[in-house]
């Protein structure tokens, strides 16, 4: 839900199924349900963008285009804004179809960006990162993290994009950066009647505002379209197979390709795994109780380095007991901060999370619940949440979160009802009692979408690929360690290798662990292809 894996950008993180946004309810990316409704009040056309002609059978004016690299501009206020990477960093735009369908019809443009390979005369090709979400900007996140793969960069120009639907590529509008801040006084997590009726009308407000700004790309930002745009990247960049390193719902999309080119698969490695197998519902309980692990893990961790000093005490049901009353006193009294904004409950709770995704966080966890629950103050949460969110310091948000909602909500059929999400409460506070209830009633977020979804199953069997590295961190919060497992199994028998860390946060190769990183980097410069079932520490 800003950017999933690598903690360059951990606490400004998207993860594969937001669970909460500032007030608002958001939709998870998934796979059957209890009972929900698969009604739309599509007002859009729905024209499936998944069929249409191969990649080697679209226009010339596609597969033939040459692409103009120049030096980047600073990203745009939907990229997430800041300087330009300077550099070696060149930027262009991909010209793709908007509809596969009609792929002699409209087009919109793909932004890119790439810095080339040191050693030129050992160059393996490109290797192309997608980082998660969805709704991440490969454009602002790659050159922020490029000295983590630096290694790689030595035989592979680095290449990344943003996906339809995100930032530069034809980027998904909903809210103004007004409208969206005053989304958060509307209480995510309702209590009662009144409350879920407000709730429900904000939802719509935001549903409206996508469909009037956007309806023309909605239909068409789904993963299966962005797969062929993989493809038709591939193409253009004169690479005869596609090499790819996807981190969170970059795995997804990643397995996705690998079933639509199986014969176009390259070295592949997915890390931080989004389970194929799940539908929204299990989805999210599976979420809940992975970002519950990793605060059971933090709190442990508090109390042996602080004792009396950790705010949430010894931990355990101590711990959830100190946080869910927190939480609960900030459900009627939101904390002051320094900016004048206050830190409402479901901003709290964006801002614990924020700092889950990375064992490095937690010492700034630590620091932030003291403030809020010693001090009275909310700042440092707050600016957590805000950098979870996409909002910078001037209030301007990105479309991180217009792009993960429109995503989600287009790939898959299920649309939860209120009824549905009270009747799972009791399971999701089961699975969470600090997470529970916001990830519960963040499946209502596309409830009403004016697009109908296009599946209720995310395939991913690759029979004929090359093999692809799948790596599983155990103590991953926002993509449990089973989904590594699972989507292994669903690439296929040889296809599928599964590689697992015993760690902490969200993904492995970025985490600084000598052995998964070297057993990734022989994978990917020299072809070795790791023993199934190995395991780091």
């Amino acid at each position: 839900m800003p950017i999933v894996g690598p903690k360059a950008v951990r606490v400004g993180a998207l993860s594969a199924t937001v669970i909460v946004a500032a007030g608002t309810v958001v939709g998870c990316s998934g796979n059957e349900p209890l009972k929900t409704t698969s009604r739309s009040s599509s007002t859009v056309n729905t024209s499936s963008s998944s069929s249409g002609p191969a990649t080697s059978e679209l226009p010339a004016s596609l597969t033939g285009q040459k692409l103009r690299w120049k030096q980047c501009a600073a990203p745009t206020p939907a990229q997430g804004g800041g300087k330009a990477p300077g550099g070696q960093w060149e930027c262009t735009t991909l010209k793709a179809p908007l509809d596969y369908a009609k792929a002699d019809g409209e087009t919109i443009g793909i932004a890119l960006i790439r810095a080339k390979a040191k050693d030129r005369g050992r160059r393996l090709g490109s290797l192309v990162f997608n980082f998660g979400g969805p709704g991440g900007s490969g454009i602002t996140t790659l050159p922020g993290l490029a000295q983590d793969y630096n290694t790689l960069r030595s035989r592979y120009d680095l290449v990344s994009f943003d996906p339809r639907g995100v930032g530069g590529s034809a980027g998904v509008t909903c809210l103004s950066d007004q409208e969206t801040d005053a989304m958060t006084a509307v209480d995510g997590s309702p209590d009662d009647d009144t409350e879920v009726e407000a709730a429900t009308a904000a939802n719509k407000k935001y549903v409206e505002a996508c469909r009037r700004n956007s309806g023309k790309v909605l239909p068409h930002v789904d993963t299966v379209s962005s797969a062929r745009d993989l493809d038709l990247i591939r193409a253009v960049l004169d690479d005869k197979k596609l090499n790819y390193f996807g981190i969170s719902y970059g795995t997804k999309l990643g397995g996705v390709y690998a079933h639509l080119f199986p014969k176009n698969v390259g070295r592949s490695v997915l890390d931080a795994v989004v389970d194929p197998t799940q539908d929204p519902l299990s989805a999210a309980i599976g979420q809940a109780k992975g970002f519950q692990l990793a605060l059971n893990n933090y709190m442990k961790d508090c109390a042996t380095k602080m004792g009396s000093g950790c705010p949430t005490g010894k931990g355990g049901d101590e711990g959830n007991q100190k946080l869910t009353a927190l939480l609960k006193k900030l459900d009627k009294h939101p904390l002051p901060t320094q900016s004048g904004r206050k830190l409402t409950q479901d901003l709290a709770v964006t801002g614990i999370v924020a700092t889950l995704y990375d064992k490095e966080s937690w010492g700034m966890l630590t620091i932030a619940l003291s403030e809020a629950m010693r001090s009275g103050q909310g700042n440092m949460l707050l600016a957590f949440a805000d950098s979870y969110s996409g909002r910078d310091e001037q209030g301007h948000y990105n479309n991180s979160q217009a792009a993960n909602r429109a995503i989600n909500c287009v790939d898959d059929k299920r649309r939860y009802t209120v009824d549905d999400v009270r009747a799972k409460l009791p399971e999701f506070r089961k699975a969470s009692p600090v997470f529970g209830e916001s990830t519960a009633w963040g499946l209502t977020g596309c409830t009403d979408w004016p697009v109908a979804g296009k599946t209720d199953k995310t395939e991913v069997g690759a029979k004929g690929s090359a093999p692809i590295v799948v790596i599983g961190n155990t103590g991953d919060p926002a993509t449990p360690y089973e989904g590594a497992r699972k989507m292994a199994r669903e690439l296929g028998d040889g296809v599928g290798v599964e590689l697992t860390l015993k760690g902490e946060g969200h993904g492995g190769y970025n985490s600084s662990n000598p052995c998964l990183k070297k057993a990734v980097d022989d994978y990917l410069l020299d072809g070795n292809v790791p023993a199934p079932g190995t395991t780091c520490s």
